[in-house]
C-alpha cells in the first residue's frame, strides 16, 4: 500500500461525486438514510461519500447507482463546467 499522497485531481473529481450524488438523491426525495438502506450501506458512508471525505469503492458506487436507479455512468459523469486539470 503506498502512501503517497493522491494526484491533485483526485480531490475535486471526489467532490464532483459527492455532489452528483446528493444532486441524484435529493432529486428522487430520498434522505441519506433511506438511500443508505436501498444500497445497504450505513448512511455515514453516503455521507462521507457525498462530502468528499472518502473514496467509494466501485461496488459502493455500483449499489448506490442502482438503489437511485441511474446507470453509474450518469452518478460519475464528469461535469464539463468542472475545472480541468
Amino acid at each position: 500500500m503506498t502512501t503517497d499522497p493522491p494526484p491533485d485531481w483526485v480531490l475535486p473529481r471526489r467532490q464532483q461525486i459527492g455532489r452528483r450524488l446528493r444532486e441524484l438523491r435529493e432529486d428522487r426525495g430520498l434522505t441519506q438514510i433511506q438511500l443508505a438502506e436501498r444500497a445497504g450501506m450505513d448512511h455515514k458512508t453516503v455521507h462521507r461519500i457525498e462530502y468528499a471525505i472518502s473514496d467509494p469503492s466501485l461496488s459502493m458506487l455500483l449499489g448506490l447507482a442502482d438503489a437511485i436507479g441511474v446507470p453509474l455512468a450518469e452518478l460519475v459523469r464528469q461535469d464539463p463546467q468542472a475545472d480541468q486539470p
